[in-house]
């Protein structure tokens, strides 16, 4: 369950972590070493996010050593726990920004959210569409003509729209402070009975909209409930523990950068209780939308975030491997663990559990700002 690290000495690794008897902390890693830097300077994230350069502000900002990564635990009053990375930051999500997702979007809506019907619907799909969205800029004279061809076949659908179409879909993942961590339960709404881990680069950006920072997330998806109505995706994404973020953020400085996460390779392993286990991969460098051109259609003179926000990215994963029977496809399973790894940024694991089944969130925005008031920081 402990997060992983890039090796690399010389990153600058940030987080928030819980500290027993007294709250969040805004912690820096000092190698193996959690170093709590929270002050009245930098009472939160988002300010360190609000620095003019933050990982400079990061390595010099005085701290107090508090542990090391082996201290870290699951129980919030028995020892430190990591937390997700953002606190005052909105959560927003990227949908349907690679090429093989998009596929696997048409397949749900033609489905009706039905797992059954999945694979004859996949067949002839992907035989009339192929790789023909490979490589499409979206907007351009080409996706347009796509547009026309699928239109024809009767397989244009909203999925391809925001997928190949001008306009990116953005939407809002969980309020902020509703994230969980690395080592976390992540939920599932009950009842889903098709759904998957999306693995996913996620982007720090301030309230001016410049990009700080990334780490990595799990957009948990509930295949059934939005394939039924794109007009249920709230109800399919923003649920009790549905959001992963972490291990760690890693701050943009001279090593690393938005090209780094435009090269970003990341592999994902699920391991069931009853034996099953899953391997897949998300390569960045297949994203349709450059991740700068979806922070620009985030935020901009249409739409402010006075307290910045973190940015899930989107994912080519689609898993279609059969779990529990023929032509079932993949769902998980409580009791699931799932490992998202990128080699510049850690590891992120979470456990799946039921969202009336994981801890319930309690500490929201009011309650940071009275914690943080109580003890001297505002």
């Amino acid at each position: 369950m402990l997060p992983k690290t890039n090796p690399d000495s010389a990153a600058c690794f940030v987080g928030r972590v819980w500290r027993p008897g007294l709250g969040p902390a805004l912690v820096r890693l000092d190698g193996e070493t959690l170093t709590d830097i929270t002050s009245r300077a930098l009472p939160t994230m988002q300010a360190l996010c609000e620095a003019a350069d933050p990982a400079a502000a990061a390595r010099a900002a005085p701290g107090v050593p508090i542990g090391t990564l082996t201290d870290l635990g699951t129980d919030p009053e028995a020892g430190p726990v990591l937390l997700a990375p953002p606190d005052l930051q909105a959560i927003k999500a990227a949908g349907v920004t690679f090429a093989a997702s998009m596929v696997e979007r048409v397949i749900e809506e033609q489905a009706a959210g039905d797992p059954d019907r999945a694979e004859a619907i996949r067949a002839r799909v992907v035989a009339i569409i192929g790789d023909s969205l490979s490589g499409i800029a979206p907007g351009s004279e080409k996706a347009a003509q796509v547009k026309t061809v699928l239109q024809a076949e009767g397989l244009w659908s909203q999925y391809l729209e925001v997928g190949i179409g001008p306009d990116a879909e953005v939407f809002t993942k969980c309020p902020p402070m509703a994230s969980v961590g690395a080592g976390a339960e992540i939920g599932l709404l009950p009842g889903s009975r098709w759904n998957n881990p999306e693995p996913e680069l996620v982007l720090a950006v301030g309230s001016t909209g410049r990009i700080v920072g990334a780490t990595l997330g799990n957009d948990v998806n509930l295949r059934d409930i939005e394939g039924r109505s794109a007009l249920l995706l709230p109800k399919a994404k923003d649920n009790n523990a549905s959001s992963a973020i972490g291990p760690f953020l890693r701050l943009f400085d001279d090593g690393y950068g938005l090209d780094d996460v435009r090269r970003a390779e990341l592999s994902m392993r699920v391991e069931g209780e009853d034996g099953f286990v899953l391997d897949g991969s998300s390569s960045m460098s297949e994203i349709s939308r450059d991740p700068a051109d979806i922070v620009a259609q985030t935020i901009g003179r249409h739409h402010q975030y006075p307290d910045g926000f973190f940015l899930y990215l989107g994912t080519m994963f689609a898993p279609v491997k059969d779990r529990d029977g023929p032509g079932q496809g993949f769902t998980h399973h409580p009791g699931d663990v799932v490992t998202i790894t990128e080699p510049s940024l850690g590891s992120l694991t979470n456990v799946v559990r039921l969202s009336t089944e994981a801890p319930e969130w309690t500490f929201g925005t009011a309650a940071l700002m009275r914690n943080l008031a109580g003890r001297g920081l505002l």
